[in-house]
């Protein structure tokens, strides 16, 4: 049975599926050659990440498909419960890169408050004395309070990180009850209980920093827009590593313009793989290119899970 890695898997992922018997395909398939290639090789199993879509006219069109799996956490390029009430079975692996996320944010959080992505540009034009008076004025994390959006397994993670640098974590999310995160501390294990309100408006106000880490929403309407961004603190700093468009790109420009947001970083936008520049170039926002489960720590995990599925299913 021949499996169709789109968007590429680990080598662990590929050996585990070899071992048990399947073909894996590695070639990258463009999206409008995608139904003609599973067809003509009679793919059973596809798998993504972000990059390719898997929509109805996939599923309708390859009766070989049996399986599609996404490799991480989010599943909006593929239409899910079409493609299972059509018989097909749809896997991902939304605890593999956790960790990963969880540290990229972590690097995000440093990085906007002692401006590391505007010094990293701007140390080549070697104007030292200036440059150290500019950026003169960052913040410490410690004691700050820290809204994590969506308080799932990256949004625990998350909050691990941040009490450990001594940050306070105030959680938001509709549907995760009491959450127990394990500290390490001086060698003892200690667990803080971190309860979520679902009501982001009653504690905007008083974050210093937010972390979103919720899907993308079914009717495509930003979490984050302009009535939001008027409701936080004056020189909030932003993280999104979710995906694009749970902030309004356009509302958060003007909220860093008028002096409510003093820095954002995004991993993810809206036009992907073709950002905004105006973003990617703000002297304000600090932009990765969707890299938060790029680790190889991570894309073993992912390779690894896919398999295990996949032979589960199919094998």
């Amino acid at each position: 049975m021949k499996i169709l890695a789109n968007d590429g898997i680990s080598a662990s992922g590929v050996n585990a599926l070899e071992a048990a018997g399947f073909k894996v395909i590695l070639d990258k398939v463009e999206q409008d050659n995608l139904i003609d290639f599973i067809n003509e090789e009679q793919v059973v199993g596809v798998l993504v990440r972000s990059a390719t879509t898997v929509r109805q006219n996939v599923v309708d069109s390859c009766p070989s498909l049996k399986l599609i799996g996404r490799g991480g956490v989010g599943m909006d390029n593929i239409d899910v419960a079409y493609a299972r009430e059509k018989g097909l079975t749809v896997i991902n692996t939304p605890g593999a890169s956790s960790q990963s996320v969880a540290e990229l944010v972590m690097g995000h959080l440093f990085a906007v408050s002692r401006f590391l992505y505007a010094s990293y540009k701007n140390m080549e034009t070697g104007e030292f004395a200036k440059l150290k008076k500019s950026y003169a004025k960052g913040v410490e994390l410690r004691g700050k309070t820290i809204g994590i959006i969506g308080f799932g397994r990256i949004g625990q993670s998350l909050a691990s990180y941040a009490l450990g640098a001594g940050m306070k974590v105030v959680a938001i999310d509709q549907y995760t009850e009491t959450a127990t995160i394990s500290l390490n501390i001086g060698g003892k294990n200690v667990d803080v209980q971190i309860t979520p309100t679902d009501d982001l408006s009653s504690v905007i106000g008083d974050l210093d920093y937010i972390s979103l880490h919720v899907p993308k929403q079914a009717d495509g309407s930003a979490v984050i827009q302009m009535k939001e961004f008027e409701m936080m603190k004056k020189g909030v700093r932003i993280v999104n590593a979710a995906r694009g468009g749970v902030i309004n790109e356009a509302d958060l420009k003007d909220a860093i313009s008028k002096g409510i947001v003093a820095a954002a970083a995004l991993d993810v936008f809206e036009n992907e793989p073709n950002p905004d520049a105006s973003l990617t170039s703000h002297e304000s926002i600090a932009c990765t290119p969707h890299i938060g489960a790029a680790t190889v720590e991570a894309q073993d995990r992912i390779g690894t899970e896919l398999a295990d599925q996949i032979k589960a299913a199919l094998g």
